[in-house]
């Protein structure tokens, strides 16, 4: 698991933004990965993309634990403009190999499904929030984010040959 420490941390760093709660975050993903091993099947993923499933679902936890009111818009704009923006060297070192490249990619998908992604996978809203504040369809919403993160995916895999 020491080899995926860099990844699962960057990654749960990019969402919740708080190095400590980072820490923390992906310490709940190996004790998750560990007690959930006998349930890994090799052919839905690659163990890189089940802890990265894992360290996204609890990072989003933990976000929303610490949110005790709902985030407001401007706060959501910034956080999209913060993802969706060339990142600086030093956030650049911070995010990791495979959280640089998804960045990279999210700013090659279509704009509102760029937009769409942010929201649900770093600002943890669900589709129906991502509806409201985009002002769209639930429907709508969800083809954005399934379709975003599809694509971001494939050029991800397609870059590793």
């Amino acid at each position: 698991m020491r080899r995926f420490q860099g990844a699962v941390f960057g990654l749960a760093v990019s969402i919740t933004r708080d190095r400590a709660l980072a820490e923390d975050v992906s310490q709940e993903v190996f004790v998750r990965a560990w007690r959930a091993a006998a349930s890994y099947d090799v052919r839905r993923a690659s163990v890189l993309t089940w802890l990265l499933t894992i360290t996204r679902n609890a990072a989003i936890d933990a976000v929303r634990a610490r949110r005790s009111a709902p985030t407001d818009a401007e706060v959501l704009e910034q956080l999209v403009d913060a993802t969706l923006r060339p990142p600086d060297p030093e956030e650049q070192a911070l995010r990791g190999v495979d959280g640089e490249r998804a960045a990279r990619r999210l700013m090659e998908i279509p704009p509102e499904q760029a937009r769409a992604v942010v929201l649900a996978a770093v600002g943890g809203l669900t589709a129906r929030e991502v509806g409201e504040h985009e002002g769209i369809p639930v429907g709508t919403a969800k083809t954005r984010i399934r379709t975003g993160l599809m694509r971001v995916r494939q050029a991800m895999e397609d870059e590793r040959g």
